[in-house]
């Protein structure tokens, strides 16, 4: 499922801006192919007996084929990794930490020509993957800080909303995850459409701010 989405996700795009840039012939859902592959073909057992994935990927470009979509390079590299979570959901497989993909250039690539190194990294401070994904698709990556929520201008997620508190929310490291955990807010957190006080957060958690909803992933 994770490789069809990507290939969906172009096709909108590879008769425009993509399509310009890979005049060598390389198309980027090759790469995506290619890193679905290496998961599957590097993916190990971890402690608790669940399958683990890769979770960083550096993709190796020819100079020519990396000049030409240096310009897009952000929005692939987006549409890699959502491949990859995606990809890992279908499969069962969790990562040790966030998912990042790379490029390089490879001076000794002919054009057209690419090579895709995976890797497993462990998150910061040990934790497992999180990330918050906001209604515009921008991906907040967790890690040891914690996220404040509020309408604060030095708040870490500033939400411009009546219904949200000053100092609304916290989003929190809690064991080897995340936990959120509500400020005594006026109109409350809710996780899944439920008012909570502090909830640990799983993978796919819908979390409401007002009249903001933000998806945690564990990924």
């Amino acid at each position: 499922m994770g490789i069809r989405g990507f290939e969906r996700r172009l096709e909108r795009l590879v008769e425009g801006t993509f399509a310009r840039v890979f005049r060598s012939g390389l198309k980027p859902v090759e790469l995506g192919r290619r890193l679905t592959r290496e998961m599957d073909t590097n993916r190990s057992v971890g402690v608790n007996g669940e399958a683990v994935s890769p979770n960083h990927f550096v993709v190796e470009l020819a100079a020519d084929d990396a000049e030409q979509f240096s310009e897009v390079s952000e929005s692939l590299r987006r549409e890699l990794a959502d491949a990859a979570r995606e990809h890992a959901r279908d499969e069962g497989y969790g990562f040790l930490g966030p998912v990042a993909v790379d490029f390089v250039v490879g001076p000794k690539l002919k054009t057209g020509s690419f090579r895709i190194a995976a890797s497993l990294r462990e998150g910061e401070g040990g934790l497992s993957p999180g990330s918050l994904v906001l209604p515009d698709g921008q991906r907040m990556v967790l890690g040891e800080a914690i996220v404040t929520v509020g309408r604060l201008a030095e708040c870490t997620l500033m939400l411009e909303d009546r219904n949200v508190s000053r100092n609304h929310a916290e989003i929190q490291p809690f064991g080897t995850g995340f936990k959120l955990v509500d400020l005594g807010s006026t109109n409350g957190s809710r996780v899944n459409g439920e008012r909570v006080a502090e909830r640990q957060l799983r993978d796919g958690d819908l979390v409401e701010f007002g009249a903001m909803t933000i998806r945690f992933e564990a990924s």
